[in-house]
């Protein structure tokens, strides 16, 4: 293996969004970079994740727009799914901003190399019989969609979430094993279609990691939508059927469905890369950094799905951008992961950002809250949404959680991040004229009646 004489400043390992976002803004700081990534610049969330779920979502909400018509005065039918005509939409999305993001790797004189890269040392990575030196390894090898011990992944029946983006057909019946975002995004998606969908959650609530309050919101809103669930039982069994797949629980229940989806969340790709080998501490696969994204070898850092934070394409991008600044020798400042927003895109959406109120009352002691329900707000009622606004604020202090549940809620979750992460008072918000009629009214109005100057609101 020959290296190449000059060393890269930084070479980075992966090309999704923690690993991209690291190599344009080094390489803007004028560093030299080496970006490898085995498939497509992109990763996970471009190509089989974030955005061609959000635009089977979209279609989705177009065929429930079609069924719903009446209710506007518009009278329109569904004359059904073409699932090669969805595909074909979401592929053209994907492919389109892929042709962007490779155009902006090129314009920015980014070495990129395409091929399954592996650590051979502290500060290099080889890579098709090629080593490249850097002055510094960034980590990005993402994640890769778990399974459940004993359940087989057969790519036709049993299958995980970047297969579900492939299916040709609609199924008639499917099965969801897991109530977490992914779950409740394709579970949406899914019922959208006609798709008779039941989710599986061992927890006790959908959403689990979402406040109580959003989680039963959302539940409420898909009973509405007849899309079943069952919480708080896990699964002993998945077998074949003749004609599909039967999950049995350890409560003895069994259902039964043409497919199911295993959406238990995803795991870090680490496994014989040579991280440990290099020195690098690990735990349960992870890499463990510290809050500068550095790990316990100096010449190394690490981003993305691949450390024990938030597993959301825009932390990676957080991550990558703060790496990179950090090694340009620019003040960094630490993430604050309470801080970032969340979502899941399901129809209704659920959106926060800041501490849920269990969380709040663990770190503040006494805290208030606040529920202002969408029933209050003329856009919502315009859109036909229901859901709230709940806010948490530290009592005589600023607000420390906004949640969020209705039909495009994550649009306004960028005003509930300003918010949170500026310490703002309930006053100081209240203050602002938010433009009317818009769903961001919401927010000013759950401001107003927790300054105690309810408008449309009671009090």
């Amino acid at each position: 293996m020959s290296a190449p004489t000059t060393p890269a400043d930084l070479v980075i390992l992966g090309g999704g969004s923690g690993g991209y976002a690291a190599a344009l803004r080094a390489a803007e700081l004028g560093l030299s970079v080496v970006l490898i990534e085995k498939d497509k610049v992109g990763g996970t969330c471009l190509h089989r994740g974030c955005i061609p779920t959000k635009a089977l979502l979209h279609s989705g909400e177009i065929a429930d727009q079609a069924r719903e018509g009446e209710q506007f005065g518009v009278k329109t039918s569904l004359a059904g799914i073409d699932m090669d005509g969805v595909n074909a939409y979401k592929d053209g999305v994907v492919s389109r901003l892929y042709k962007g993001l490779q155009g902006l790797i090129k314009s920015r004189k980014i070495n990129y190399v395409e091929g399954e890269g592996r650590l051979v040392s502290p500060t290099a990575v080889s890579v098709n019989g090629q080593t490249y030196e850097g002055r510094h390894v960034l980590l990005a090898t993402g994640s890769y969609s778990r399974s459940i011990p004993g359940v087989e992944l057969d790519g036709t029946r049993v299958i995980d979430s970047e297969q579900a983006l492939q299916l040709d057909r609609v199924p008639t019946s499917a099965i969801i094993l897991g109530g977490g975002v992914i779950g409740c995004e394709f579970a949406s998606a899914w019922k959208s279609f006609g798709v008779d969908v039941t989710i599986i959650e061992g927890l006790k609530h959908l959403v689990p990691l979402e406040d109580e309050s959003s989680s039963k919101l959302l539940e409420r809103a898909f009973r509405r939508r007849k899309i079943n669930f069952e919480l708080g039982n896990l699964v002993s069994s998945v077998e074949h059927t003749e004609n599909g797949v039967k999950v049995s629980l350890q409560n003895g229940k069994d259902f039964e469905a043409e497919i199911v989806l295993v959406a238990v969340g995803r795991g870090p790709v680490s496994q014989g890369l040579g991280y440990e080998e290099a020195g690098v501490t690990m735990d349960r696969g992870y890499v463990l950094v510290d809050e500068y994204c550095q790990t316990n070898v100096p010449t190394i850092s690490a981003v993305g799905d691949l450390i024990p934070t938030l597993q959301l394409a825009h932390v990676g991008f957080g991550e990558g951008i703060l790496v990179a600044e950090r090694l340009a020798g620019l003040p960094v400042v630490p993430i604050d992961y309470a801080g970032v927003p969340r979502v899941t895109y399901s129809e209704p959406e659920v959106a926060s950002v800041g501490l849920t109120e269990v969380q709040a009352r663990e770190k503040y002691g006494e805290v208030e809250t606040l529920v202002y329900d969408l029933g209050g707000n003329g856009r919502s009622q315009i859109l036909k949404t229901q859901g709230a606004v709940k806010l948490i604020r530290q009592k005589d202090g600023p607000v420390v959680g906004v949640h969020m549940v209705g039909s495009r809620v994550g649009e306004l979750v960028a005003e509930a991040q300003l918010i949170f992460n500026w310490e703002a008072l309930p006053d100081e918000v209240a203050a602002l004229i938010h433009p009317h009629p818009t769903q961001s009214e919401a927010i000013g109005e759950a401001h107003l009646a927790l300054a105690g100057k309810p408008l449309h609101a009671h009090s």
